[in-house]
């Protein structure tokens, strides 16, 4: 099952494209507006819901949309609570628009970290044309894209360790990718398929479309 978040951030305005065939719509406080204004109705609005205008919350629920109000202060963002939601809800997959943008970089940066915890299986933070995903130690993966595309590798909480890939411009062959190196940055999808594998530690990874600028001197960073 694939559930949607929409978040309160900066969608792109062809991050609609992320909607299509979801099994469930979730808005993520005031993430209910840009749903609002494309006539979408979420099945779910979960969050403080301190940022949202009160009509529209009265009129979401009067159309039977699920609310889940939690209060200001708690110890969890609105996103990951929405992420909680899709998954009491069966969700095995889950797209997060919205995620980026706004003036709150520090909201940035937690959603980011979802990414590196137990929420982050099946999670992805999408934004037009570009997803990120994490990957932990022991796991493998297809890296999804055309040939053309950019694949950047961040190791989080600590060094990647026996990090191999296939299909890229400059593969990686157990190596190693040390935290605040960026090494990882900006390589290119060359065949498919393309794979990326850790043995130990966690990644994040970003695939973007072909046609993005391309790498500067070894193509890595």
């Amino acid at each position: 099952m694939r559930a949607v978040l929409v978040a309160s951030g900066e969608p792109d305005p062809s991050d609609d494209r992320w909607l299509r065939g979801a099994d469930l719509v979730v808005a993520v406080d005031a993430g209910a507006e840009w749903l609002d204004e494309r006539g979408i109705r979420p099945d779910a609005l979960v969050g403080d819901l301190d940022s949202v205008a009160p009509e529209l919350v009265s009129r979401l629920e009067a159309d039977g949309v699920a609310i889940e109000r939690h209060p200001t202060a708690k110890d969890s963002s609105d996103t990951e609570l929405a992420v909680a939601y899709g998954r009491r809800r069966g969700a095995t997959e889950i797209d997060v628009i919205g995620a980026f943008g706004g003036q709150r970089l520090d909201h940035l940066l937690a959603n980011l970290l979802l990414l590196s915890g137990p929420a982050g299986d099946g999670l992805a933070l999408v934004r037009a044309g570009s997803r990120i995903t994490s990957l932990r130690g022991g796991e493998a993966r297809t890296v999804d894209g055309d040939v053309g595309g950019v694949v950047s590798l961040f190791p989080v909480g600590g060094d990647a360790i026996g990090v191999t890939t296939t299909g890229l411009q400059f593969p990686l062959r157990d190596e190693t990718l040390r935290t605040g190196s960026s090494r990882g940055l900006s390589n290119v999808i060359v065949a498919k398929p393309a794979s990326a594998s850790i043995g130990r530690g966690a990644l994040l990874v970003y695939e973007g479309p072909a046609g993005e600028p391309p790498a500067k001197g070894d193509g890595t960073r």
